[in-house]
């Protein structure tokens, strides 16, 4: 650790201090939780350690949690669920700035066990829940969207807001991608004139078109339950929807589905970008939104991670992105997580000194999965002998 300077005396250390900005560990711990357990591990070894907890996201499940985390003000709707029924979603605001969570109307997670519904979910209760934090005096909505139930292009966003999908006969078609094979009408014109003014931010992981090999319904599909017929419905739904959006909104309509971020949560992404919406890797957003440069400038240690460490963690999960703006203000960085399958070399190219598993601490993963919290605090204990004393 570099020297410090205190009243004109060289002290010969720097006092440590460690920012904590992991995600969660899917299905077992929150974000919160995790910075909860590695304070607890670095405290004990170093009980008056200081220690700054600033649990992050990348713009799925667990944004608006790290919101709050960060000061922001929870605030509950009700609105509808993927499969039509009524559910209590959640969204953050702090002044006139709102984080929305599109999985929190219409996730995975909302859907009863072992029931999918690839071709009908629908993301109506994602543009209620936008509404909502417009109601609430919104004048920025950073729009984290993942972990969708649904493939439908936004279309149930979009209709909630404003817009009617008319069959042949003038009625409104059915829900989710699979109802747009009957579109034949797309009116806009009552759309929420709001948007017009709004800063809304299209926040995602990922930066797929929306149809295609590496379109919405092919790559993600299939996590949603769709078979290979269902992925050929709705990539055929889903052009068609862009194809009659064209009527409306002319050129547009094609550019939207092939920009990056059309395809992220089913589609929702083209809806977004539909009502003017700006593409930001979600990790990005969300650390301007939580205040994460602030914090990074007093640690001297950064702690990041998630449930898994893989291939995926370097293409905008948080951790990578955590670890890049580290390393670009010159702070070292290291990692949590239940599964590591990233080599040291890969690591090191994102920025992170060295990755901590669960396995680390306690080979058998089954008790990983079962209780990772006291694990946890074994491995953060670790990390405090290795870099802190």
């Amino acid at each position: 650790m570099a020297n410090a300077v205190v009243d004109g005396t060289d002290t010969g250390t720097a006092i440590p201090r460690v920012l904590i900005a992991a995600d969660k560990f899917k299905g077992t711990l929150t974000a919160v939780q995790v910075a909860e357990r590695v304070t607890a591990g670095l405290r004990r070894v170093l009980p008056d350690l200081e220690v700054e907890a600033l649990p992050v996201a990348d713009g799925g499940d667990g944004t608006v949690a790290a919101a709050v985390a960060a000061g922001f003000t929870r605030h509950e709707v009700r609105v509808t669920g993927p499969l039509g029924e009524p559910v209590t979603a959640a969204y953050a605001l702090r002044g006139d700035t709102a984080v929305v969570e599109m999985a929190e109307a219409s996730g995975l997670q909302l859907l009863p066990a072992g029931v999918f519904a690839p071709l009908t979910a629908s993301t109506y209760g994602s543009g209620e829940l936008l509404r909502a934090a417009l109601d609430s005096g919104a004048r920025t909505i950073v729009f984290g969207v993942g972990g969708s139930a649904t493939t439908d292009g936004g279309a149930g966003m979009l209709a909630a807001l404003g817009a009617r999908f008319l069959d042949a006969a003038g009625e409104p078609v059915g829900p989710g991608g699979g109802g747009l094979r009957d579109l034949v009408t797309a009116d806009l014109s009552d759309l929420d004139p709001r948007f017009a003014s709004l800063d809304l931010v299209l926040a995602s992981d990922v930066d797929n078109p929306l149809t295609g090999p590496k379109g919405a319904p092919a790559v993600y599909g299939p996590q949603k339950g769709a078979s290979p017929a269902d992925v050929a419905v709705l990539d055929a739904a889903l052009a068609h929807f862009a194809a009659v959006l064209e009527k409306s909104l002319g050129g547009r309509a094609a550019d939207h589905a092939l920009a990056p971020g059309a395809g992220a949560a089913g589609g929702i992404g083209y809806g977004a970008l539909v009502l003017g919406a700006r593409f930001r890797p979600g990790i990005e957003v969300m650390l301007d939104v939580l205040g994460f440069a602030r914090a990074l400038d007093k640690a001297t240690l950064v702690i990041t991670g998630e449930g898994s460490l893989d291939e995926q963690t370097l293409h905008g999960k948080a951790p990578a992105g955590v670890a890049a703006a580290a390393r670009a203000a010159g702070k070292e960085v290291v990692a949590v997580c239940g599964r590591l399958a990233l080599p040291p070399k890969a690591l090191g190219r994102a920025g992170i000194r060295r990755a901590y598993p669960l396995t680390e601490a306690e080979p058998d993963m089954a008790r990983c999965l079962a209780d990772p919290g006291p694990i946890l605090e074994r491995v953060a204990e670790g990390i405090a002998r290795d870099f802190l004393t």
